[in-house]
């Protein structure tokens, strides 16, 4: 679905980056809402232990929870405005990829289907913080991880910053990053 007065932008990267904290304080700064990251959601609600078919489930629920988060955002704020969600379908194809080997179609399709704005790109410079759904506390698989990301922002064409520095600085690179992306 396309909301053409909507700036979106899009947090990702590993685990326990410091996705969800940046989006609620851009969220808070720039006076909009923001899209959660619904495979918490799901996965607190049927347990940690998922498979494959979870993941596209997970995909098609994120996707309609930003869907609807939009359409809520367009309904406060006629003017262009910006929101901002906490996982997309790339994370959804690495996730898949790292565990699977492999990517349902679905994600795929809607990787090409879905545009957005700006991505932001959470590194691992900050301490993994144990919660009972996560999953790589290893130094090895972050790296890896890390770099898989930076490979797939590096290769499609919508502009992406990397966030790095403590949570403050994070949160002050991203706002500037944002502030130059409402300024075309």
């Amino acid at each position: 679905m396309e909301h053409t007065n909507i700036k979106k932008i899009v947090v990702l990267g590993p685990e326990s980056t410091g996705k969800t904290t940046l989006c609620k304080n851009l969220a808070q700064h720039f006076n909009t809402l923001w899209v959660p990251e619904y495979a918490r959601e799901y996965l607190e609600t049927k347990g940690p232990k998922y498979n494959y078919d979870d993941l596209e489930k997970i995909a098609a629920g994120q996707l309609a929870l930003e869907d609807k988060t939009a359409q809520e955002v367009e309904n406060l704020n006629p003017k262009p405005c910006c929101l901002f969600i906490d996982t997309d379908m790339y994370v959804m194809k690495v996730w898949s990829e790292y565990v699977f080997g492999k990517c349902s179609q679905f994600i795929l399709e809607n990787i090409v289907a879905r545009k957005y704005d700006l991505y932001l790109l959470c590194n691992i410079d900050v301490e993994w913080v144990r919660d009972a759904l996560r999953e790589y506390p290893d130094e090895t698989p972050r790296k890896e991880l890390m770099a898989i990301y930076t490979d797939v922002l590096a290769n499609q064409t919508t502009p992406w910053q990397l966030i790095s520095g403590n949570y403050d600085q994070r949160t002050a690179i991203a706002i500037k990053a944002v502030e130059e992306l409402l300024k075309k």
